[in-house]
């Protein structure tokens, strides 16, 4: 009778485990095929999911309020992240991740004791909920590095175009072709895109500060503008902003340098002073218990 039961549970567990399949497979059939032409490859780590992902983004995205599509955008493009991922696909890895990784950790965890099953599906529900705002945070402290990185090499770039008789947009397109990769490129090569599509330059170099929202590119808009507003030289306006960001960027470096000692120090007690005592003292220690 037992060995009944048990065969019974197996076969009812296999056929809705195919009805399942046969399910998402229906389903998947109705998602139209992707186009990522102009957006950035799926990083890696999301490859396995990103089948799911596109499934949920599309029956779950037409019904998502607007206002919460508009905040997760504006995140998005704060981020650079939106040439990965759109608002619909992002609240879609964060749910999908939420239901996939309890369920992959449940399948070593099936012998345990109930209670403690289910705290860690909670656990990992939680943890899969919150991995893509990790992402998001992630992605974007290395997008703020990369900026602030590069912007002064491009303010040289624009300095020296101008210098040499061309105009902003002239110019703007030779730090775009000749500048390093990164999202500085980027965002310059949006810039150029909205100035050529007609917006004025004021409002194109306006929307790149509200989509990078750092200080460092605030200062170079605005100044830009008010040189623009006021009839001032370009060339100089520039070439005193690639000065002050090169001279913040170097007093970074410096601050960066003075605070490494100070965050050694909890290093060197709990680990490197230890160990150079313990290979001081046991030499000592051995001829100690060596005399008796």
């Amino acid at each position: 009778m037992t060995e009944l039961l048990a065969l019974m549970s197996s076969a009812g567990f296999g056929v809705a485990l195919t009805c399942l399949i046969l399910m998402f497979a229906a389903l998947f059939r109705f998602v139209p095929s992707e186009s990522r032409t102009y957006m950035d490859p799926v990083p890696p780590l999301m490859k396995p999911v990103w089948p799911l992902v596109r499934l949920v983004a599309y029956f779950v995205g037409a019904v998502l309020p607007a206002p919460l599509l508009d905040r997760l955008d504006r995140r998005l493009q704060r981020t650079g992240a939106l040439y990965v991922l759109t608002p619909e696909d992002y609240f879609a890895l964060s749910l999908v991740l939420a239901i996939v990784l309890p369920l992959v950790a449940l399948l070593p965890m099936l012998s345990g004791k109930s209670g403690v099953i289910w705290s860690l599906l909670l656990l990992m529900s939680l943890v899969g909920a919150v991995l893509p705002e990790l992402w998001i945070s992630d992605t974007r402290k290395r997008r703020d590095r990369d900026i602030v990185r590069n912007l002064p090499i491009f303010l040289e770039y624009l300095t020296m175009c101008v210098d040499a008789g061309q105009n902003f947009l002239g110019a703007l397109q030779q730090a775009v072709e000749k500048g390093p990769n990164g999202a500085m490129k980027n965002e310059f090569r949006i810039v150029l895109r909205d100035i050529r599509s007609g917006l004025p330059r004021a409002e194109a170099l306006g929307r790149m500060e509200q989509r990078v929202n750092l200080k460092d590119i605030a200062t170079f808009v605005r100044a830009v503008v008010q040189a623009e507003k006021m009839g001032s030289s370009l060339k100089q306006t520039l070439q005193i902003q690639a000065q002050q960001r090169l001279e913040e960027r170097f007093q970074r470096a410096e601050k960066t340098a003075m605070q490494a000692p100070v965050k050694l120090i909890i290093p060197l007690i709990l680990f490197i002073f230890p160990l150079t005592f313990v290979i001081l003292l046991f030499p000592i220690a051995v001829k100690f218990m060596g005399q008796g």
